[in-house]
């Protein structure tokens, strides 16, 4: 670590008014633990270490920003209770063990807190974690809590800070004794005490009273002998005294006696626990360094809050580059005059590392120097200085300033004589690490040979490399600066029309003293301003008023510039947040996209299991006219709803699909046309030769029977596609592709009934057995789905259900449409609606049936 700042002379911090910063910040402190530290504050040469201490004022007053409240309630400081415990057989008090217990809690609570990760997970031993204030967490390294002392705290002292009843046994039984005593004592003292009364010897509103810690009966002087016992007071008019009845003088003997046991108790279990922390005194006093560390930090972060302090990235070198500058005192001072102070924009580089300003008197020089002098200083003890975010700062080795009248009649030294003093100091210890700060430069002697002295030693710093700000009106270190490598002028800048200071530092030219115009504004008499331009001579006077007008439109440029770089920035930030707008729309345009290709797809399936159902039914419903056009009606009405969607590309996705579809039903027909064949072909091989017959098509009175099953029934009636059969005493309706023609059974037409009702019965027991109520077609396409619910209804009307649930789920609501739509043809559907909502809602069809 690098060493101290050293600064010159002895009363640097009273001259640029740090002791008042010191003081801002001791008000601040919670506990003499961070005022401590405030007396401790020194700056440092290590810009790492800076730049730390500046991260933690950074980092606390995001916390003062955050929603979690910080531990901040207990600040005590008891090292020198804890350090005194050292010694065998001492002891804490009641007062000092609470205090510890609550000074340990807040550290605990702020290691817990300062530990939090930004995922929320407790880091493991040895392992990264990403904490939400990193550089505070740092803070907690090496700190214990102590959760056992905690404890044992917590089994003898309650929350108010007082001994426990149930401390020790002992404490306990005495303290049940001694309240018994009381009692007893008490009613004692009443019964005297009414008796009195009621004998006049006392006063009606007398009460019991304790002195000396005993209970006392309060009697007029001339009634005293007349209550046997003790006198232990009286008032302080005289006019009472405080009698001790002798029947409970023995009562408060022993509730003294007791006090003394019970105290004596006290005194032990304290010292037993003094016992136990002993050996934990090194780790508590060392706990109790988070506590000074987090107060410090507080009370800068606080500060920067009053000054609206900056934390800036400071780099490890010399450098200075602040943009609004403040002075934090007279910031302060101004605000409670309703003011402001004007900021400065103050550069010092390696190009231009020392500067000259010239100016008016009351033109702000001295002021500015203070204010890089104070800054600086501050920045290096690792406080938040008022400057812009844009500002950027370094480090110096020695920070070394001469200002102010330092005349001693003690040390026998002028004021000239006290600054040649501090200049060969300079001089002395002057390097490329040191920034130096003098006001008015030269002056305290006769102007030539004080200027001569002064441009002298200013070589001699030019020559050691040193950094600084130097204020003169001599015209020679003006022209010093012109002609030097690294030196630069700088004016404060004054109205000449308002003949007022502006207290703004411009940095590039020579300032003028404005003399004459000051002299004017004044009511010095004209003749003798004139008189004095005739000394002086009009070329001075001319280029005085040169410089005068030069600053004046360096002035405006200035302005000027300063207008083009704020709508530069302005600017900036609108072109950023155009960018924003523009890549939040492009994210925008790529989710739109990609939901309506999602949307397309679904569409697309949609349409396909339309066009597939639409192909199927008109195949299977080739003779009726009437049902076919409804169909194709149905398909219609799709293709209005994607118009709505798509206009463009509706009629071309419909027919694209159709012929689709048609293609892929005819190759599949022909497919099995040709295995029909080649089968046919193989059977005719192997069987004699028969005539072709015509298809088999089924007619009322023709006997059949349910594919798969073998009880034999009569067709009753044909309508269309369904057909009624009788089974035995059974009658039902089902599709007529469900059955087959079966062979006329031989037996008589009574045990024939017989057998073909109990067959049937034995059938469709077994379906019913196996039949369940719901059906579920979640997540299959529409064809699969309406050959499901086809069945479904077939078995349900079968078994003779009357009532059917069919679980579609709503989706976008086609598949429950295209269920609707077919339930809608199906003749023994007696109706259909949606499901309760609390068991479904539209998620689920429920299908009454004849």
């Amino acid at each position: 670590m690098a060493s101290p700042s050293t600064t010159y002379p002895k009363n640097f911090e009273t001259k640029i008014g740090f002791d008042e910063v010191r003081h801002l910040l001791r008000e601040r402190c919670l506990s003499t633990l961070g005022k401590e530290r405030v007396n401790e504050l020194r700056p440092s040469t290590d810009a790492t270490v800076i730049n730390r201490w500046l991260r933690e004022v950074h980092e606390f007053r995001m916390v003062q920003e955050s929603v979690d409240e910080f531990p901040l309630h207990y600040f005590f400081d008891v090292r020198e209770s804890v350090s005194r415990i050292r010694l065998e057989g001492t002891h804490l008090d009641e007062n000092e063990i609470f205090d510890l217990r609550r000074s340990l809690q807040t550290i605990s609570d702020i290691v817990r807190y300062l530990n939090r990760t930004k995922g929320g997970e407790t880091p493991t031993d040895g392992e990264e974690a990403d904490y939400l204030y990193p550089t505070l967490q740092m803070l907690t390294r090496n700190v214990s809590t102590f959760p056992s002392i905690l404890h044992e705290i917590d089994l003898i002292l309650d929350k108010y800070g007082k001994i426990r009843d149930n401390a020790s046994p002992e404490l306990l039984r005495l303290r049940r004794e001694l309240a018994k005593a009381e009692g007893s004592v008490s009613r004692a003292l009443n019964a005297i005490l009414r008796t009195a009364q009621g004998e006049g010897l006392v006063d009606k509103d007398a009460a019991p009273t304790i002195r000396d810690g005993r209970l006392v009966i309060p009697v007029s002087p001339s009634m005293k002998r007349k209550i046997r016992g003790i006198v232990h007071d009286e008032s302080a008019t005289g006019k009472t005294v405080f009698v001790e009845p002798a029947e409970v003088v023995e009562a408060n003997n022993h509730i003294r006696e007791l006090e003394s046991e019970e105290r004596r108790e006290i005194i032990r279990i304290l010292t037993a626990f003094s016992a136990k922390l002993r050996p934990h005194v090194t780790d508590v006093l060392h706990s109790y360094q988070i506590l000074a560390s987090i107060d410090l930090i507080r009370a800068k972060a606080e500060l920067a809050r009053l000054i609206n302090g900056f934390e800036p990235v400071v780099q490890p070198k010399p450098y200075i580059d602040w943009i609004r500058a403040t002075h934090p005192l007279l910031q302060l001072s101004l605000a409670r005059q309703n003011k402001k102070a004007v900021p400065l924009d103050i550069m010092l580089t390696l190009e231009k590392r020392l500067l000259i300003i010239s100016g008016p008197n009351a033109g702000g020089k001295s002021v500015c120097l203070k204010t890089v002098g104070l800054l600086q200083y501050m920045l290096q003890c690792g406080l938040s200085i008022p400057v812009g975010d844009r500002s950027r700062t370094g480090v110096f080795r020695h920070i070394m300033i001469d200002i102010g009248d330092e005349q001693s009649i003690e040390n026998d030294l002028s004021t000239y004589s006290s600054h040649l003093l501090n200049m060969k100091n300079m001089m002395r210890q002057a390097d490329a690490t040191t920034l130096l700060l003098i006001d008015e430069f030269g002056s305290g002697t006769e102007p030539l040979i004080g200027g001569a002295i002064a441009e002298a030693v200013l070589k001699q710093l030019w020559l050691r490399k040193a950094w600084g700000i130097i204020t003169t009106h001599y015209q020679n270190l003006k022209h010093f600066a012109e002609n030097h490598e690294g030196v630069v002028n700088g004016a404060m800048l004054y109205d000449r029309h308002e003949m007022q200071a502006l207290f703004q530092l411009q940095i590039g030219q020579p300032g003028s003293s404005f003399a004459i115009e000051i002299a004017r504004k004044t009511g010095l008499p004209e003749d003798v301003i004139r008189d004095a331009s005739d000394i002086v001579g009009s070329e001075y006077i001319q280029s005085d008023k040169y410089l005068q007008d030069i600053i004046r439109d360096k002035r405006y440029w200035e302005t000027k510039r300063q207008v083009v770089h704020q709508r530069e920035k302005e600017l900036e930030q609108t072109i950023t947040h155009y960018e924003e707008e523009i890549k939040k729309l492009k994210d925008d345009r790529r989710n739109i996209i990609t939901k309506a290709k999602q949307e397309a797809e679904e569409l697309l399936g949609e349409s396909n299991r339309r066009i597939e159902n639409t192909i199927r039914e008109i195949r299977e419903k080739q003779a009726e006219k009437e049902e076919t056009r409804r169909i194709r009606e149905s398909l219609a009405d799709f293709k209005k709803e994607v118009l709505e969607i798509d206009p463009l590309s509706a009629d071309d996705l419909v027919s694209k699909k159709i012929r689709q579809i048609q293609e892929r039903q005819e190759r599949r027909e022909k497919r099995k046309q040709e295995k029909a064949k080649k089968k046919s072909a193989a059977a005719q091989a192997q069987k004699p030769e028969v005539k072709p017959s015509e298809p088999d098509v089924l007619a009322v009175g023709d006997n059949v029977r349910i594919k798969g099953l073998t009880t034999v029934g009569q067709i009753e009636r044909i309508n269309g596609k369904m057909a009624t059969v009788v089974f035995g005493d059974m009658r039902t309706t089902m599709r007529a592709e469900r059955l087959e023609r079966a062979e006329k059974p031989e037996q008589s037409p009574t045990s024939s009934y017989r057998l073909i009702s109990r067959q049937t019965r034995e059938a469709i027991d077994e379906r019913k057995l196996n039949f369940k109520q719901d059906l579920d077609v979640r997540g299959m396409r529409g064809d699969e789905a309406i050959n499901a619910v086809m069945y479904f209804i077939d078995d349900a009307m079968l078994v003779g259900m009357s009532r059917v649930r069919i679980l579609h789920g709503t989706g976008s609501g086609i598949l429950r449409q295209l269920i609707r739509e077919y339930l809608g043809t199906v003749p023994d559907v007696k109706s259909f609606r949606d499901e309760h909502v609390q068991f479904g809602g539209a998620g689920i069809t429920v299908v009454d049936l004849n």
